[in-house]
C-alpha cells in the first residue's frame, strides 16, 4: 500500500528483501512471495538460513517462484540505490539482541544506514530494541507492525501499518489492546 507499482521510479519494479535467520526472516520470505504475486520483482538476500523446517519450506517456495537470491550484499551503496526501488528489512525483529549484533548483520546495518532508497521494516526496525528506538538502528520510511505495534513504534515518525487481524479477542482483552478496525476483508490498516 505504501509503494504501489505505479509509484515506483525505476522501470522495473525491483525490491530487495533482506531476511534474518529467525522469525522475521521467515516473514521476509513470505513477503517476497507476496510481492512476486503482485507483480513486483523481489530479490532476496538471506545470509544465514535457518534449519527450521518452516523456514526451509518458505525458501523452497521462493526458489520455485523463480525469486533470485543474492550470494552477497554489495557494500557499495550506490549499487543498491541504482538496482532497487526499495528495501524490505526483515532482518532482526523483536527477538533480536540489539546490544550484541554479530556479523554479517552488523555490516548489513552499516550498509542500510547509508542507502537513499526507502526502507520498509517488518515489526521492529533492525538495530532497534523492541522497547525503544536506537540511534544505532536504521531509519525506515515505513513500519509494518505485526499483530500489534511494539513499544518502540511509539517513537516511529514515518508511515505505520498494522498487519494481521488474527489476534484472538481474549488476548486483546488480557493485554488491554485497542486495535483498529480493519476495513472490509483487508488484513492491513494504516495507523
Amino acid at each position: 500500500n505504501a509503494y504501489p507499482l505505479g509509484s515506483l521510479t525505476k522501470k522495473q519494479p525491483t525490491v530487495l528483501v533482506i531476511c534474518g535467520p529467525d522469525q522475521n526472516g521467515s516473514i521476509g520470505l513470505v513477503c517476497a512471495r507476496h510481492l512476486r504475486m503482485f507483480e513486483y520483482e523481489p530479490t532476496i538476500y538471506h545470509p544465514k538460513r535457518s534449519s527450521h523446517s518452516l523456514h526451509q519450506d518458505f525458501t523452497v517456495q521462493c526458489e520455485k517462484m523463480d525469486i533470485p537470491f543474492l550470494s552477497y550484499l554489495p557494500t557499495e551503496v550506490q549499487l543498491i540505490n541504482d538496482a532497487y526501488n526499495l528495501v524490505i528489512d526483515a532482518m532482526m525483529g523483536p527477538e533480536a539482541d540489539c546490544a550484541n549484533i554479530k556479523e554479517p548483520y552488523s555490516g548489513i546495518l552499516v550498509t542500510l544506514k547509508q542507502i537513499k532508497i526507502p526502507i520498509a521494516s517488518v515489526d521492529v526496525p533492525s538495530g532497534w530494541d523492541v522497547e525503544e528506538r536506537s540511534q544505532d538502528g536504521i531509519n525506515p520510511k515505513v513500519l509494518i507492525s505485526l499483530t500489534a505495534p511494539k513499544k518502540c513504534a511509539t517513537s516511529f515518525t514515518g508511515k505505520h501499518f498494522l498487519a494481521g487481524r488474527f489476534l484472538p479477542y481474549d488476548i486483546q482483552k488480557k493485554y488491554e489492546l485497542n486495535l483498529p478496525d480493519f476495513p472490509g476483508t483487508d488484513c492491513l490498516v494504516e495507523l
